[in-house]
């Protein structure tokens, strides 16, 4: 998979900083701006390479009152506190609400270390009334932050701290109510491979992809009418994760001529979810893909 997807300028500053350089980082974040969208993706990225290297730190050292350093170094600081669990990221996961909590007095309108707090809250800190402050902090600064929501939804599986059927629940409610247009109607896609995935862990021999939830699902439809058909023209930083989630559904439902749409739009950039829930990524994605374009359709430019 590409982590930098079809981000030019984020796949220049990786390069720099797999060399331990952060002022490609500081650049980049810097001209972000308050981008939320873009900023929150192109952390995530960094924070990917940072976990394993030290740029972040280094950063946060030398300018202790950057903004873009403390919420790089938070998105590091909880990546690394995951990967240690539960046992061994409990001194990681304070440090990095810390450096949350840091970022927040510097440049308090950002909603990238809020973001981080739901991650560490589902990973570390299950405490609902603490998800709900930082849920009414984020819907102040950005209501329909696309990673909030996400994070939110992933807290609310049952393999996390939700009951069963909640996520879907407060999926179809976000979905529902999210402006036309915007990526948050694919959140129901999310809870549905979610719940293909543990239903596959719990009965692994008497369920399998012969038996699979995408065939009559009634949460497809309502992705293409709110969101797809209504999309804004220039994608969104997260735009090939949610419509691989798409792509993924219509395909298993059988609905290959309505995927291939989606397959153009996606381009190169196949993602490791969902299609990972159910065989190879790149053999499921390539096979798929070449049923929605068989028969050739009619092609104008």
């Amino acid at each position: 998979m590409r982590p930098a997807r079809d981000d030019d300028a984020l796949r220049r500053v990786l390069e720099d900083a797999s060399m331990g350089r952060w002022e490609g980082p500081r650049d980049l974040l810097t001209s972000t701006g308050a981008d939320w969208d873009r900023r929150l993706f192109r952390l995530q990225v960094l924070a990917e390479a940072g976990a394993r290297l030290r740029f972040a730190d280094t950063w946060a050292k030398a300018e202790p009152r950057s903004p873009h350093a403390l919420a790089l170094l938070a998105n590091v600081q909880a990546l690394r506190a995951m990967i240690a669990g539960q046992s061994g990221g409990r001194s990681l996961m304070e440090e990095a609400w810390a450096t949350c909590r840091t970022a927040l007095g510097v440049w308090p309108e950002d909603v990238a270390p809020l973001v981080v707090m739901l991650a560490l809250l589902r990973t570390h800190a299950p405490d609902r009334a603490t998800l709900r402050h930082v849920w009414a902090e984020i819907k102040q600064r950005d209501p329909w932050n696309r990673e909030a929501h996400h994070e939110v939804v992933t807290y609310l599986f049952q393999r996390y701290h939700g009951r069963p059927g909640e996520a879907m629940w407060w999926a179809e409610e976000q979905a529902s109510i999210a402006p036309r247009g915007l990526p948050i109607a694919v959140l129901p896609l999310v809870v549905i491979a979610e719940a293909h995935r543990s239903r596959q862990e719990r009965d692994k021999k008497a369920y399998g992809l012969t038996i699979h939830p995408w065939i009559d699902c009634p949460q497809i439809d309502p992705v293409l009418e709110r969101w797809w058909r209504y999309r804004a023209p220039g994608p969104h930083a997260c735009f090939a994760d949610d419509a691989n989630y798409l792509a993924h559904a219509l395909s298993f439902a059988n609905r290959h001529s309505e995927a291939a749409d989606v397959f153009d739009a996606i381009g190169p950039y196949a993602t490791h979810l969902p299609w990972a829930y159910c065989g190879q990524v790149e053999d499921l994605f390539l096979r798929h893909r070449a049923w929605a374009y068989n028969p050739p359709r009619r092609r104008h430019p």
